[in-house]
């Protein structure tokens, strides 16, 4: 266990600028993802909107990752590499995006529907934002960490899915990964107790079928499910209160 670091008011108030450029990337993002675009193109408008927003994205570069953000579609986990992939109607799709904003990072990701999706996919997705929901419900001052991932593990599985376990939330803000690390599977009442001033993600992957998961040996960073079925994954930034929690990447 490294260290975790309680974020002073000031680095706070960093964070969350940064977090809400995060969240309004996605949500410009949405007109672009639909059926004729690639990945790659939805990237560009990526990396242009958060320059022109005066913010540099984390992942680029981020040891020798290729690209402004992580595009996952389908059987995809996490870490897609956007390229010439065409999105056709049917294909559920995960942008994950990180800015760095004066030097504070944001972390965020939102599954998005090309057209009309299968009722399989539409529920995976719903029960993955529902797993994230769970998560932050326990985020509180004294509460574990690990709760958080107990029952996140606990619902996906009662719902028939897979909890994907070899990639996980992690502090954020100050760096792009810090302490603690946040499984979302993990035992009750275990890892470090939340503090207020702590900063981290919440990003639970969900499969249709089995936990695991394999990297893609093409791209060297494409994570997929190890069976071909559907994968997704919502994501937010997270700070604990005195009281709870703020949502830093929500724009409600």
């Amino acid at each position: 266990m490294g260290m975790i670091i309680i974020k002073t008011p000031e680095q706070i108030e960093g964070i969350r600028k940064s977090s809400k450029l995060a969240a309004k990337t996605l949500q410009y993002l949405e007109q672009f993802v639909v059926a004729g675009n690639t990945t790659a193109f939805i990237n560009q408008k990526a990396e242009e909107f958060m320059r022109s927003h005066g913010a540099i994205p984390a992942t680029l570069n981020y040891k020798g990752y290729p690209a402004a953000s992580c595009i996952s579609v389908n059987d995809e986990v996490c870490h897609g590499v956007p390229n010439q992939y065409v999105l056709k109607d049917g294909d559920i799709v995960n942008v994950d995006v990180t800015t760095i904003l004066n030097g504070y990072y944001g972390d965020t990701c939102k599954m998005y529907s090309v057209g009309q999706v299968s009722p399989e996919a539409q529920r995976l997705m719903d029960v993955t934002l529902e797993c994230l929901n769970l998560g932050i419900a326990e985020c509180k001052p004294g509460n574990f960490v690990g709760n958080i991932g107990w029952v996140i593990g606990n619902y996906a599985r009662k719902m028939g899915y897979g909890v994907v376990y070899q990639f996980c939330g992690h502090g954020v803000g100050v760096k792009f990964h810090e302490d603690p690390e946040v499984a979302h599977d993990a035992d009750r009442n275990s890892g470090p107790k939340m503090k207020p001033g702590m900063t981290f993600t919440i990003e639970p992957m969900i499969n249709e079928g089995k936990a695991r998961v394999k990297v893609d040996k093409s791209d060297k960073w494409t994570v997929r499910t190890i069976d071909g079925k559907l994968s997704a994954q919502y994501e937010h930034t997270i700070l604990i209160t005195e009281s709870g929690c703020e949502i830093l990447t929500s724009l409600d």
